[in-house]
Protein backbone atom coordinates (compact mmCIF):
# COMPACT_ATOMS: atom_id res chain seq x y z
CA UNK A 1 0.00 0.00 0.00
CA UNK A 2 1.60 3.51 -0.98
CA UNK A 3 2.21 6.21 1.82
CA UNK A 4 -0.88 8.43 -0.02
CA UNK A 5 -2.76 4.94 0.25
CA UNK A 6 -2.18 4.99 4.19
CA UNK A 7 -3.10 8.59 4.41
CA UNK A 8 -6.27 7.81 2.64
CA UNK A 9 -7.25 5.58 4.52
CA UNK A 10 -5.99 7.05 7.85
CA UNK A 11 -7.85 10.04 6.89
CA UNK A 12 -11.14 7.70 6.34
CA UNK A 13 -11.09 5.69 9.49
CA UNK A 14 -10.70 8.60 11.82
CA UNK A 15 -13.35 10.04 10.45
CA UNK A 16 -15.38 7.16 10.88
CA UNK A 17 -13.81 7.04 14.79
CA UNK A 18 -12.51 3.73 13.69
CA UNK A 19 -8.53 4.36 14.76
CA UNK A 20 -7.27 4.47 18.67
CA UNK A 21 -5.55 7.60 17.68
CA UNK A 22 -8.61 9.75 16.50
CA UNK A 23 -10.87 11.77 18.34
CA UNK A 24 -13.69 10.00 19.91
CA UNK A 25 -12.55 6.70 18.33
CA UNK A 26 -13.75 3.10 19.22
CA UNK A 27 -17.04 1.96 18.67
CA UNK A 28 -20.60 3.19 19.65
CA UNK A 29 -23.29 0.93 20.96
CA UNK A 30 -26.32 0.92 18.34
CA UNK A 31 -29.39 -1.26 18.63
CA UNK A 32 -32.92 -2.25 17.76
CA UNK A 33 -35.70 -1.62 20.24
CA UNK A 34 -38.73 -1.13 21.29
CA UNK A 35 -40.26 -0.46 24.84
CA UNK A 36 -42.63 -3.84 24.39
CA UNK A 37 -44.09 -6.08 21.77
CA UNK A 38 -47.45 -5.68 21.24
CA UNK A 39 -49.46 -8.29 22.85
CA UNK A 40 -50.35 -11.06 20.62
CA UNK A 41 -54.10 -10.87 21.23
CA UNK A 42 -54.35 -7.57 20.88
CA UNK A 43 -52.37 -7.78 17.39
CA UNK A 44 -53.87 -10.21 15.78
CA UNK A 45 -57.50 -8.31 16.62
CA UNK A 46 -55.68 -5.39 13.97
CA UNK A 47 -55.82 -5.30 10.35
CA UNK A 48 -53.51 -2.72 8.61
CA UNK A 49 -55.66 0.08 6.56
CA UNK A 50 -53.23 2.28 5.86
CA UNK A 51 -49.28 3.63 6.85
CA UNK A 52 -48.38 7.11 6.94
CA UNK A 53 -45.06 7.74 7.21
CA UNK A 54 -43.55 11.30 8.12
CA UNK A 55 -40.10 12.83 7.43
CA UNK A 56 -40.68 16.13 8.96
CA UNK A 57 -39.03 19.05 6.79
CA UNK A 58 -36.73 20.19 9.64
CA UNK A 59 -34.57 16.80 9.78
CA UNK A 60 -31.93 18.13 8.12
CA UNK A 61 -30.30 16.50 4.92
CA UNK A 62 -27.06 16.12 3.99
CA UNK A 63 -25.74 15.77 0.16
CA UNK A 64 -21.82 16.07 0.86
CA UNK A 65 -19.75 13.51 -0.17
CA UNK A 66 -17.75 12.15 2.64
CA UNK A 67 -17.95 8.92 5.07
CA UNK A 68 -19.91 10.72 7.99
CA UNK A 69 -21.85 13.67 7.10
CA UNK A 70 -23.64 15.25 10.04
CA UNK A 71 -27.21 15.32 8.89
CA UNK A 72 -30.79 13.54 10.42
CA UNK A 73 -31.30 12.09 6.87
CA UNK A 74 -28.24 10.99 4.80
CA UNK A 75 -29.50 8.44 1.80
CA UNK A 76 -28.00 7.84 -1.69
CA UNK A 77 -29.28 4.89 -3.61
CA UNK A 78 -32.51 6.86 -4.94
CA UNK A 79 -31.94 9.80 -7.21
CA UNK A 80 -30.83 12.99 -6.03
CA UNK A 81 -34.07 14.35 -5.08
CA UNK A 82 -36.39 15.09 -2.58
CA UNK A 83 -35.09 12.91 0.52
CA UNK A 84 -37.54 13.49 2.81
CA UNK A 85 -40.28 11.82 0.39
CA UNK A 86 -37.75 9.21 -0.29
CA UNK A 87 -36.92 8.20 2.79
CA UNK A 88 -41.22 8.14 3.42
CA UNK A 89 -41.81 5.61 0.99
CA UNK A 90 -38.71 3.29 1.89
CA UNK A 91 -39.91 3.11 5.14
CA UNK A 92 -43.93 2.93 4.22
CA UNK A 93 -43.45 0.12 2.27
CA UNK A 94 -41.19 -1.96 5.03
CA UNK A 95 -43.77 -1.08 7.38
CA UNK A 96 -46.35 -2.83 5.53
CA UNK A 97 -44.41 -5.41 4.54
CA UNK A 98 -43.90 -6.23 8.49
CA UNK A 99 -47.29 -5.95 9.30
CA UNK A 100 -48.92 -8.03 6.23
CA UNK A 101 -49.85 -10.49 8.45
CA UNK A 102 -51.99 -8.75 10.49
CA UNK A 103 -55.60 -10.59 9.44
CA UNK A 104 -58.32 -9.51 12.68
CA UNK A 105 -61.20 -7.49 12.26
CA UNK A 106 -60.43 -4.06 13.44
CA UNK A 107 -58.25 -1.57 10.65
CA UNK A 108 -55.90 0.06 11.85
CA UNK A 109 -53.43 2.94 10.66
CA UNK A 110 -49.88 2.78 11.21
CA UNK A 111 -48.78 6.92 11.83
CA UNK A 112 -45.00 7.21 11.97
CA UNK A 113 -42.66 9.95 12.62
CA UNK A 114 -39.21 9.88 11.33
CA UNK A 115 -36.72 11.38 13.85
CA UNK A 116 -33.41 9.74 12.25
CA UNK A 117 -32.39 8.30 9.24
CA UNK A 118 -28.70 8.03 8.44
CA UNK A 119 -27.75 5.42 6.13
CA UNK A 120 -23.85 4.97 4.69
CA UNK A 121 -22.50 6.72 1.73
CA UNK A 122 -21.04 5.41 -1.09
CA UNK A 123 -17.57 6.60 0.34
CA UNK A 124 -18.32 4.71 3.28
CA UNK A 125 -19.29 1.55 1.84
CA UNK A 126 -16.70 1.72 -0.77
CA UNK A 127 -13.74 1.10 2.38
CA UNK A 128 -11.99 -1.78 2.30
CA UNK A 129 -12.82 -2.77 6.43
CA UNK A 130 -15.29 -4.34 8.16
CA UNK A 131 -17.26 -3.36 11.54
CA UNK A 132 -17.24 0.70 10.55
CA UNK A 133 -21.14 1.03 9.38
CA UNK A 134 -24.22 2.00 10.03
CA UNK A 135 -27.73 2.35 8.86
CA UNK A 136 -29.38 4.39 11.80
CA UNK A 137 -33.23 3.87 11.47
CA UNK A 138 -34.95 6.05 14.58
CA UNK A 139 -39.03 6.61 14.56
CA UNK A 140 -42.16 7.34 16.40
CA UNK A 141 -44.65 5.03 15.47
CA UNK A 142 -48.15 5.08 16.74
CA UNK A 143 -51.29 3.35 16.10
CA UNK A 144 -54.37 4.71 15.34
CA UNK A 145 -58.06 2.74 14.76
CA UNK A 146 -59.26 3.96 11.63
CA UNK A 147 -62.62 4.04 11.88
CA UNK A 148 -62.82 6.08 15.59
CA UNK A 149 -59.14 7.38 15.08
CA UNK A 150 -58.97 6.51 18.54
CA UNK A 151 -55.08 6.23 19.47
CA UNK A 152 -54.50 2.16 20.32
CA UNK A 153 -50.75 2.25 20.80
CA UNK A 154 -48.53 5.04 21.31
CA UNK A 155 -46.61 7.17 20.64
CA UNK A 156 -43.56 4.94 20.68
CA UNK A 157 -40.04 5.22 20.22
CA UNK A 158 -38.72 3.07 18.03
CA UNK A 159 -34.80 1.93 16.47
CA UNK A 160 -34.06 -0.59 14.13
CA UNK A 161 -30.57 0.17 13.53
CA UNK A 162 -28.30 -2.19 11.53
CA UNK A 163 -24.88 -2.80 10.84
CA UNK A 164 -24.19 -2.03 7.02
CA UNK A 165 -21.51 -3.62 5.18
CA UNK A 166 -18.49 -2.32 3.56
CA UNK A 167 -15.58 -3.62 1.12
CA UNK A 168 -15.99 -6.43 -0.13
CA UNK A 169 -18.95 -7.95 1.60
CA UNK A 170 -20.95 -5.53 0.32
CA UNK A 171 -19.41 -5.76 -3.45
CA UNK A 172 -20.56 -9.38 -3.07
CA UNK A 173 -23.79 -8.62 -1.62
CA UNK A 174 -24.76 -6.40 -4.51
CA UNK A 175 -23.85 -9.76 -6.82
CA UNK A 176 -26.33 -11.52 -4.88
CA UNK A 177 -29.21 -8.74 -5.87
CA UNK A 178 -28.81 -7.11 -2.16
CA UNK A 179 -28.72 -2.99 -1.84
CA UNK A 180 -28.29 -0.78 1.08
CA UNK A 181 -32.43 -0.41 0.35
CA UNK A 182 -33.10 -3.83 0.24
CA UNK A 183 -30.96 -4.61 3.69
CA UNK A 184 -32.59 -1.65 5.77
CA UNK A 185 -36.38 -2.62 4.47
CA UNK A 186 -35.43 -6.51 5.39
CA UNK A 187 -34.83 -5.23 8.71
CA UNK A 188 -37.22 -3.07 9.30
CA UNK A 189 -40.19 -5.33 8.52
CA UNK A 190 -38.44 -7.71 10.83
CA UNK A 191 -38.60 -5.22 13.64
CA UNK A 192 -42.30 -4.57 12.85
CA UNK A 193 -42.96 -8.27 12.69
CA UNK A 194 -41.21 -8.80 16.24
CA UNK A 195 -43.15 -5.50 17.86
CA UNK A 196 -46.51 -6.88 16.60
CA UNK A 197 -45.13 -10.43 18.26
CA UNK A 198 -45.52 -12.02 14.88
CA UNK A 199 -42.01 -12.57 14.79
CA UNK A 200 -39.52 -13.86 17.42
CA UNK A 201 -38.00 -10.57 19.89
CA UNK A 202 -35.43 -9.32 17.66
CA UNK A 203 -34.47 -6.28 20.08
CA UNK A 204 -31.12 -6.48 20.89
CA UNK A 205 -27.46 -3.83 20.68
CA UNK A 206 -23.92 -4.43 18.88
CA UNK A 207 -21.22 -2.16 18.85
CA UNK A 208 -19.86 -0.42 15.79
CA UNK A 209 -17.52 2.08 14.53
CA UNK A 210 -20.22 4.36 12.53
CA UNK A 211 -22.66 7.70 13.20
Amino acid sequence: MSLSRRAFLGTALCALGVTAGCVGGGGEAFRTYYDQPVPADVARSWRLANVVVTAPRSLSVSEQRSYEPKADIVWREDPEGDRHAQVEKLMRDAIARGASGLRGSTPVRFEVTMTRFHALTFEAEALPYKNIGVHNVNFIMKVVNARTGEVLVGPSEMEASLPALTGREMIEARVRGETQKSQIQAHVARTIQAWLSLAPDNRGSFSRAGA
